[in-house]
């Protein structure tokens, strides 16, 4: 019977957690991998998961959510041709390497250094969206190789190390070096299929055979998580699209600014 209980818990919270991170996702107008991670760990401890594979589990399980939702959003991207094709043949092989990076980082550090790591990307994603202004640029065009490669790369590590689509990140780069917003967005869509299927597999590798994991995990990846969350999550998303609307672009950066900067705060005191 307490097993029957802890599932139905389980099942209860990620319904939660599903409606919220679709709802904020939808309001911020992003993949939703910053949003759910923070959920994800948190849910993953109220049914008891062990906190040193707490933070692994919350990131491992948000890369699996973003396939899918990814992989919709570039092929509907593509259609209108909004999307900078060539530079995503240019980054297969430079993302996935970031990716394979951060998933060794991850198999090595401990549960309270990935919190670490997200906390201090998480403060520079949110100063960026507070002090962010569209007249900001370093050049007319994308740097050329080797930079370009090395940017795709990290872009790649480090949102693989928080269990994001790489949007915020991509935006940034391409926006700063004059491309428009819209093509950096539709982009981004492929960055993050360029990131979560790599992720994906690099975090079930991660922690094959751990001890601790709930039930069907595979690694670090909960299926029963992703697969609650994904349908969850793209039907509760058009309420914070809503929403979205009603604001403008300005106050949405900012919202999600603040927000993002309390979850890196969360982390910081969790570490204390």
């Amino acid at each position: 019977m307490p097993l029957m209980e802890d599932l139905i818990w389980f099942v209860l919270a990620l319904s939660v957690a599903g409606s919220v991170a679709g709802f904020l996702a939808g309001l911020f107008g992003i993949g939703g991998g910053a949003i759910l991670v923070p959920v994800f760990y948190q849910v993953f401890g109220l049914v008891g998961v062990p906190d040193d594979v707490r933070m692994h589990l919350a990131i491992g399980t948000s890369l699996a959510v973003i396939v899918p939702t990814s992989i919709r959003s570039f092929m509907s991207h593509r259609k209108r041709g909004a999307a900078d094709v060539d530079l995503l043949k240019e980054w297969m092989i430079a993302v996935p390497a970031g990716v394979i990076i951060a998933s060794l980082v991850a198999a090595s550090v401990s549960s309270g250094q990935l919190r670490f790591i997200f906390a201090v990307i998480a403060v520079i994603v949110g100063l960026r969206m507070l002090l962010n202004r569209e007249s900001w640029r370093i050049g007319n065009d994308l740097p050329p190789n080797p930079w370009r490669a090395v940017v795709g790369a990290s872009i790649g590590a480090l949102s693989a190390l928080m269990g994001i689509g790489g949007g915020v990140l991509n935006n940034t780069f391409m926006t700063l070096f004059s491309r428009p917003v819209h093509q950096a967005v539709a982009t981004s869509a492929g960055v993050g299929v360029l990131i979560s299927v790599p992720g994906l597999f690099g975090f079930v590798w991660a922690g094959w055979g751990l001890s601790g994991l709930p039930p069907m995990s595979t690694g670090f990846i909960n299926w029963a998580a992703a697969g609650l969350t994904i349908p969850i999550t793209l039907l509760v998303a058009p309420l914070g699209v809503g929403l979205a609307h009603a604001l403008n672009k300005r106050q949405l950066e900012i919202a999600f600014g603040v927000f993002i900067l309390m979850v890196a705060l969360r982390f910081f005191v969790s570490l204390a």
